[in-house]
């Protein structure tokens, strides 16, 4: 019997430990007027063109000139993750002729940046399913990750054929594929033991979520990383996407309270 009862306040102890880890860990979130993670929908490139008169991929064209000034403004600010949504898993319905268009930009963009990037100590991440990709640009994007896998500035995560219920799912299947293999038990399948299979496994959560162009979805981004996110939609289509909007994207996030499950009293408390 003696030992039922010691059990008990050490059980006690170690959730207290643990509730006081969560609790200075919330702490540091809550006293960030930067986000360490900045998640971009890089939406309205085809209307910002057709609204000049010009065909959609001058859009696009434009809208790579706005990627430079958004990892040069995440650079200044000190975000440490930029996650840009390129090219999503459902992009592939758009008309065979863009969709062409839009592999040789990426393929160019990829040959022209990657030395402006690795200067800056930018290490480039692509996530998303790249398989679907010609061989030629699979080449260049492996190409482009070696080259700065060593960089230690800014990390620009760049989504191309990619989905957050794809992100999901082919982490899932990894870990069915361990427990299948008797590498791990099903008791052991949490959500830290998921998070480790995701995309960007390694870096903050996201804390902002932008989205440009005037609508109002996520459009199947990231989900899970972006569970406690702050979102922000602006009808600046992503040409137009300047230093002066993203810097009052950031005032924005720094001017919300968040919570995380917490009173606004506690929060309060811990910012004071």
């Amino acid at each position: 019997m003696s030992s039922k009862v010691e059990s008990k306040p050490q059980a006690t102890t170690m959730g207290r430990d643990h509730e006081n880890t969560e609790l200075e860990q919330l702490n540091d979130i809550v006293q960030r007027s930067v986000p360490q993670h900045v998640a971009i929908i890089m939406d309205g490139n085809g209307r910002w063109a057709q609204g000049k008169g010009k065909p959609r991929v001058f859009g696009h064209k434009a809208g790579v000139k706005a990627v430079r000034r958004a990892v040069s403004t995440a650079r200044k600010l000190g975000v440490k993750s930029l996650t840009l949504f390129a090219f999503s898993s459902e992009n592939w319905r758009r008309p065979d002729t863009e969709v062409s268009l839009l592999m040789e930009l990426f393929f160019s963009v990829l040959q022209k940046e990657i030395k402006r990037l690795d200067q800056n100590g930018v290490r480039l991440n692509i996530i998303g399913d790249t398989s679907r990709f010609s061989a030629r640009l699979q080449k260049q994007i492996t190409n482009a990750e070696q080259k700065t896998q060593d960089n230690t500035g800014l990390i620009l995560n760049v989504a191309a054929n990619y989905g957050g219920r794809w992100d999901i799912l082919q982490a899932a299947q990894k870990l069915a594929e361990q427990v299948e293999n008797g590498e791990i038990q099903s008791n052991q399948l949490t959500e830290a033991a998921l998070n480790e299979q995701l995309c960007m496994q390694n870096q903050p959560e996201v804390d902002l979520m932008i989205r440009t162009g005037g609508d109002y979805r996520i459009s199947n981004f990231i989900l899970w990383q972006a569970a406690y996110a702050e979102l922000i939609f602006t009808d600046t289509l992503w040409p137009d996407f300047d230093e002066a909007a993203f810097s009052e994207a950031i005032n924005t996030f720094a001017s919300r309270q968040r919570r995380f499950g917490c009173t606004g009293g506690q929060i309060e408390a811990m910012q004071a």
